[in-house]
């Protein structure tokens, strides 16, 4: 049982002391999510099955030359949050970094890192959401790889409810190859290590582990070539049926052309092509169809883009690779480091760093969403804010983080990232409501009139702000057409309470009709609840 008035003592405490941040911000603004003087990277989320406003966050933090993960706690669905970036689980010296997190069927939050004062795989567990952690169980002493996962089983009618499973590649074989460990009583013991995929055919990095609605375990992970440069050739894929203890194994799933080793152009930050995955659970048309990305090039002398790979039967089989992104191919611009989550909807969501808009020295957040299956992209700037990677001072060399998170809850995305914008690597947020994404409510004030405001910028390249005004709850449609009329892009396309509202025009998401230079026009349809009509049309210039 959590102790709730030991936590909402803390939290009181919290929020006396400055500690918690207080932040409503709307879907397109971006936020640190605990702001402080500590580097912080690759950070992971999770959601509690008991009570899906209560989040679990952390980071790999870097206080040179001290390491250690981060911990923070929201308590009203990814919000505000609170909490340290050091976790007190003793022995507090043999904190490493490379976290992974879960909140059990207890409510047991439970915390996997690696080892900095001895080597090895670690875990400790919280009954009161946080506040204060167990000492660390061993559960490998072997040398583990900086890539690893956690995930718990959270589906009542699996078979292993309750169960949380940790996954990382060990170094002190080799070939390098995928190790499980799980616990059954909420981090209290392990089960005793055990390989996955040995013998490995080659070097395996990472590994990336999911539970379906049944129980069944899945996990994936990369094939690592054995020359320089040393890049991801293949991605590996097992799934268990009883609990992680016996693994069906694909060792070569399907070719990649990772991306490895570092981007010249971004301060020589290391990247990698480790793939990751998630599962369609949404009930839908699509439900149990598993969506794998990573990084990579069509030949070596591509630049990346970030590719996907789908399976409508568990992993037996899988496609050929989808392009996410949807910029035009090799275009000399710069996809990577992905994060993946399929929504109640049955929607695929990638998040990733990318340099289209940027010069090549820097990068931005997008998403790109796909609600039928990976067929066709939509695509949405997340991030407020640019910033130039660099490697981050007192790690190994040219490390940046490795992996960055998105995750699904109700109708909304959660997308977390590290950057330097403040002037130091700290965990970004954005909170999207799939309801509003792409639009949102700017102005409280109830309008008296109908209106449609002139885009800005005009002309533009790659994308524009169009702003418009209802005064009463009515069916918007806004769409760009052609000089011909031919639709270009449906912008809005739904019910809409009074109010004035903003949205992107994004001219590389609607790259499959050739979007050129020269004039087109922006129409909104608007019908109010009253049965009134109206209608305006502006011109916008695409300037390439």
């Amino acid at each position: 049982m959590l102790n709730k008035n030991f936590y909402i003592f803390l939290l009181e405490i919290l929020i006396l002391s400055g500690t918690i941040y207080s932040q409503y911000p709307p879907p397109s603004t971006n936020f640190r999510i605990f702001p402080s003087t500590i580097t912080q990277t690759e950070p992971i989320a999770c959601i509690s099955p008991l009570n899906r406003n209560i989040m679990f966050a952390s980071a790999r933090t870097i206080n040179s030359p001290l390491f250690s993960e981060g911990v923070y706690v929201s308590t009203n669905g990814g919000y505000n949050w609170l909490g340290s970036d050091r976790c007190n689980g003793l022995d507090t010296q043999n904190h490493g970094g490379d976290p992974g997190v879960s909140i059990d069927k207890n409510g047991v939050f439970i915390l996997t890192h690696i080892g900095y004062t001895f080597t090895g795989v670690y875990s400790h567990y919280s009954t009161n959401m946080g506040a204060n952690w167990s000492n660390a169980y061993t559960i490998t002493n072997q040398s583990p790889e900086d890539k690893g996962t956690s995930t718990t089983d959270i589906n009542p009618s699996s078979p292993y409810y309750g169960r949380t499973y940790a996954i990382w590649a060990n170094t002190q074989v080799y070939p390098w190859a995928i190790m499980i460990s799980y616990t059954s009583n909420s981090g209290v013991n392990w089960s005793t290590a055990q390989y996955i995929n040995s013998p490995a055919p080659q070097r395996c990095s990472g590994g990336y582990i999911e539970t379906g609605t049944d129980g069944t375990v899945y996990a994936c992970w990369s094939g690592i070539s054995g020359v320089y440069p040393f890049r991801t050739v293949l991605a590996g894929f097992a799934y268990s049926t009883n609990g992680g203890v016996n693994w069906n194994v694909q060792q070569n799933a399907y070719a990649v052309n990772g991306i490895e080793p570092n981007l010249f152009q971004k301060s020589n930050i290391r990247v990698n092509s480790i793939p990751r995955f998630d599962i369609d659970k949404s009930g839908g048309p699509r439900n149990g169809w598993i969506y794998m990305i990573s990084p990579e090039r069509g030949t070596d002398a591509d630049s990346a883009d970030i590719i996907l790979h789908r399976s409508s039967n568990g992993g037996l089989n899988w496609s050929t690779g989808i392009r996410v992104n949807q910029d035009p191919h090799n275009n000399g611009k710069t996809q990577y480091c992905p994060a993946i989550c399929v929504d109640s909807t049955g929607a695929v969501n990638v998040l990733y760093y990318d340099d289209r808009n940027t010069s090549s020295d820097s990068a931005e957040v997008l998403l790109s969403r796909s609600k039928d299956g990976g067929n066709s992209w939509t695509e949405f700037i997340v991030s407020s804010h640019r910033f130039k990677p660099k490697p981050i001072l007192g790690t190994a060399s040219y490390y940046q983080g490795d992996f960055i998170t998105i995750i699904s809850n109700g109708n909304k995305l959660f997308a977390y990232w590290m950057d330097d914008f403040s002037g130091l690597y700290q965990i970004w947020s954005s909170v999207i409501d799939l309801n509003t994404i792409g639009i949102r409510k700017i102005e409280s004030e109830i309008p008296n009139s109908f209106m449609l405001y002139q885009n800005y910028p005009n002309p533009f390249n790659p994308t524009t702000n169009i702003k418009y005004q209802i005064a009463n709850d009515g069916f918007v449609s806004l769409k760009v057409y052609d000089v011909l009329g031919h639709t270009v892009a449906t912008l809005v396309n739904e019910e809409q309470k009074t109010g004035t509202y903003e949205t992107q025009f994004f001219i590389s998401q609607f790259s499959n009709n050739q979007i050129s230079s020269g004039m087109y026009f922006y129409k909104v349809d608007y019908t109010a609840k009253n049965g009134n009509k109206f209608s305006s049309t502006k011109k916008l210039v695409v300037l390439k």
